[in-house]
């Protein structure tokens, strides 16, 4: 995802200044792509400067003048461009780079590795109750249709973790029983490239 066509989703719901796209950040895309005050209002003169967005000065007595941003027909455009064209996934995790080299490590140490991952882990799916509140209480300005998508990405958010961590209490149960011995036979649970399963082709073998 690019911070700018984060913002142009944002206001293609609605109009919104510099400050009411941070609150819509830090709300709900902050935990894959975050961004702070300063980028998104340099990314809005930006957007501005390319003619994706238009901006208007609202007057106010009592305080600071509104400069409030809406999302030009080119804009437009090039976010359903972009919506369209399935994106990469990510390709870089410094976790997984540890694991890779853990075998260098002892079996006790490897596993205190993989149980900090799972307590970090579990400590995220605990935050995301008060940092995402779903009660009857919350208000919204999208219809039900865009907040379905907005919050389906926060389902996957919750999915992947819960996959994440069964699959990492997974590697500390086949460390335990002594798997890391049997070398890739005993890593590899599932794998397209094989006609049958790991378990399956181990046992025709024996």
């Amino acid at each position: 995802m690019s911070l700018e066509h984060a913002i142009l989703g944002f206001l293609e719901v609605g109009p919104k200044t510099g400050y009411d796209l941070k609150k819509r950040f830090d709300r709900s895309v902050a935990g894959i792509w975050p961004a702070d005050q300063s980028r998104i209002y340099r990314t809005l003169a930006q957007l501005d400067e390319f003619g994706l967005v238009s901006h208007e000065i609202i007057e106010q007595t009592d305080r600071p003048n509104r400069k409030v941003y809406h999302i030009t027909e080119e804009g437009r455009e090039e976010l359903h461009q972009w919506l369209m064209t399935c994106q990469p996934g990510a390709s870089r995790s410094p976790f997984l780079v540890q694991l890779f080299f853990a075998g260098l490590l002892s079996d006790e140490q490897a596993i205190a590795l993989l149980e900090a991952k799972i307590a970090r882990i579990r400590a995220t799916l605990a935050s995301f109750p008060e940092r995402y509140p779903l009660g009857k209480d919350y208000e919204h300005d999208e219809p039900e249709r865009v907040d379905f998508f907005h919050f389906i990405t926060l389902d996957s958010a919750i999915f992947m973790r819960y996959a994440l961590l069964e699959w990492l209490e997974n590697v500390v149960t086949r460390i335990k029983n002594g798997d890391v011995e049997r070398g890739r036979d005993g890593a590899i649970t599932r794998w397209p490239p094989y006609t049958q399963n790991p378990e399956d082709r181990r046992a025709n073998d024996t």
